[in-house]
């Protein structure tokens, strides 16, 4: 291609000129010498050959030229890229708060405004690589495997060929604002039911606004070692909560929120954006959201095309008229219309629910977890384009990743995952008694699930020393005498729990353990990510108590480095995994009994 190589044979794949190297994990753009013309003596692309063959030196930008950012890419290296167009960022804006609750945070902020974009040339250290970082070329958790495919050949090159793929919208100020390399990862994974496309009016209700119809939370541990993915049933009641939404005009309008509706009304319903989807998760789960990823049906026929097909097994025959899949027992190979149909599929597997339906998606997303991890794939320049282009199409995420290199950023931080300890599970629920068509949360075991995430307890064996040490050493803190619960002082502080949760916890404290040195301080001046107890040194005996009796983690114990007065209080903050007084905060270390999981390196047959 003229674009890539001037002068060569304009019949070359753009893609087969992409070379693994295998010090850092990225891919390189290395090009074979024209005539008249000695190769670079590191193969670096950085020596663009000029017309007439010789090595090209980049003369100083004249003073009449806009000012580029360091490491752009000349104009003519630029301009040479196809498909190249701009994409939408955010501005930031505050929003009110009336009340503490996981729903909503003082100082939220959101998007409205709109820039272009720039490419940038990448620079390389010299140092050599993590054999790590070859992983994050294809790493995925399923659906996330959209993530990295947009990255993989992002040379600098191809950068604004990619960025310009790329749709993004406003966060709304949703979620945390953005993923951190010294903390846990939650990325929510959308797929619609809007039937755009070629053919997919054809699939049941042709004018849906877009429901959040399959939604998947993956969490990845702070530590990296381990990972969850979490489906949430789109006909689980729940409460969406008021939502802040930025508008074409730049106003911003709070879409009301709706108690003991259907999950899935959290998108398209009331115009309600994906940013509305986030803040129901949180609602739900007490997890805040880093970064939203929304798909719709073309999503799904692009991809598993892309990646050559994705490996299903059947224990039985299929034939469901509904997603018109007919399919015979054992193993398949599915791609385009026949992988959405398979993904479609309720009637004929299981109970004929959504929650079977769930099963077959969790199976499939694990297959193409394992596809996209092959060596057939990962050594592949031309595979790695395609899955690229398909990719970056495909999606629609949050303004904060709206960006090939912030998309590369992440996946480098969720490289390292083993497939063995990704876990794909789903909120553990109940039928609803008053409608058999939707269901509830199973009280008993949802906040289990929800607390092991929070805490990033593995729901697999992550064999890690390290981890269990530092655990046994956070442990150490409940260890030793207790104070009477009369001796016992404490004000009591809601930090983002729900609202009443501060006299809640106060009323049982009181009157039911003894606790009446206790004050309810309402709103805390500061929102937390979970419960928390802020004690001296010489208040550690009080500190164990109130654990105990709370049933508060080792983690969540919070001391200080001076001794507080004699009638000084500690203090409580409930944070959202705050459900009521009287139910354990720690999380458990092993997952609840019967619940449905798959794990990521193991292939299922539908049943």
């Amino acid at each position: 291609m003229d674009a890539q190589g001037r002068g060569r044979d304009e019949g070359i794949d753009p893609a087969d000129q992409w070379v693994l190297n295998p010090d850092t994990g990225d891919y390189e753009l290395r090009l074979t010498p024209s005539a008249g013309r000695a190769p670079s003596p590191s193969g670096s692309p950085s020596a663009a050959p000029s017309s007439s063959g010789a090595s090209a030196t980049r003369a100083p930008a004249p003073s009449s030229r806009r000012k580029e950012a360091p490491g752009t890419p000349p104009a003519d290296e630029r301009a040479a890229v196809p498909g190249q167009r701009g994409g939408r960022r955010g501005g930031g804006r505050s929003e009110p708060q009336s009340e503490r609750g996981p729903g909503g945070r003082a100082g939220a902020r959101g998007a409205g405004a709109a820039t272009g974009r720039r490419g940038t040339r990448s620079r390389k250290s010299g140092k050599p690589g993590r054999s790590g970082k070859k992983k994050a070329l294809v790493w995925t958790g399923g659906v996330l495997a959209f993530l990295l495919v947009g990255t993989a050949t992002a040379g600098y090159l191809a950068y604004r060929h990619f960025n310009g793929n790329i749709t993004a919208v406003s966060s709304d100020g949703a979620g945390t604002g953005g993923f951190s390399k010294d903390r846990a990862i939650n990325v929510l994974v959308i797929g619609t039911d809007k039937r755009t496309g070629k053919g997919n009016e054809g699939y049941g209700d042709k004018d849906s606004v877009g429901h959040a119809d399959t939604t998947i939370l993956f969490h990845v541990s702070k530590d990296r070692t381990n990972a969850t993915a979490l489906s949430i049933p789109r006909d689980l009641i729940a409460t969406v909560p008021d939502c802040p939404t930025a508008q074409d005009d730049g106003s911003t309008k709070t879409i009301p929120g709706t108690e003991g509706q259907r999950f899935n009304t959290s998108l398209g319903q009331f115009d309600r954006t994906p940013s509305c989807t986030m803040r129901t998760v949180t609602e739900l789960t007490g997890l805040e959201v880093d970064h939203f990823m929304v798909a719709d049906f073309n999503a799904v026929k692009t991809l598993s095309t892309a990646v050559g097909g994705v490996e299903v097994c059947l224990a039985k025959d299929i034939n469901d008229s509904k997603s018109h899949l007919n399919l015979k027992k054992g193993e398949h190979n599915l791609q385009g219309e026949e992988a959405l149909s398979f993904l479609r599929t309720r009637y004929s597997v299981g109970f004929g629910s959504d929650l079977s339906r769930i099963e077959l998606q969790q199976q499939f997303l694990s297959s193409l977890m394992r596809k996209l991890k092959s060596n057939d794939t990962l050594t592949s320049p031309t595979k790695m384009w395609t899955l690229a282009e398909a990719g970056t199409k495909a999606l629609t995420v949050d303004d904060k990743i709206g960006d090939i290199n912030e998309l590369r950023k992440l996946g480098m931080e969720l490289a390292s995952v083993d497939s063995k300890n990704i876990t794909f599970t789903t909120v553990p629920v109940l039928d609803n008694p008053e409608d058999k068509a939707s269901v509830v949360l199973d009280r008993n075991k949802a906040p289990q699930v929800f607390s092991m995430m929070r805490e990033d307890v593995s729901f697999t064996e992550v064999a890690a020393q390290k981890k269990a040490a530092a655990k046994e050493k956070e442990a150490a803190k409940l260890k030793g005498e207790m104070a009477e619960p009369a001796d016992v002082r404490v004000d009591v502080y809601n930090g983002g729990a729900p609202s009443g949760s501060a006299q809640n916890a106060l009323d049982w404290l009181q009157n039911k353990q003894g606790v009446l040195k206790s004050t309810n301080k309402s709103n805390a001046p500061e929102n937390v990510k979970k419960t928390q107890l802020v004690y001296a040194p010489n208040q550690a005996d009080q500190a164990r108590r109130l654990a105990d009796m709370m049933g508060l983690s080792a983690s969540a114990l919070k001391p200080t480095t001076t001794d507080a007065g004699e009638r000084d209080p500690m203090v409580l903050t409930l944070g959202p995994d705050f459900v009521e007084a009287g139910t354990p905060l720690s999380a458990p270390q092993k997952a609840p009994d019967e619940i449905q999981r798959v794990e990521g390196d193991k292939q299922v047959c539908a049943q």
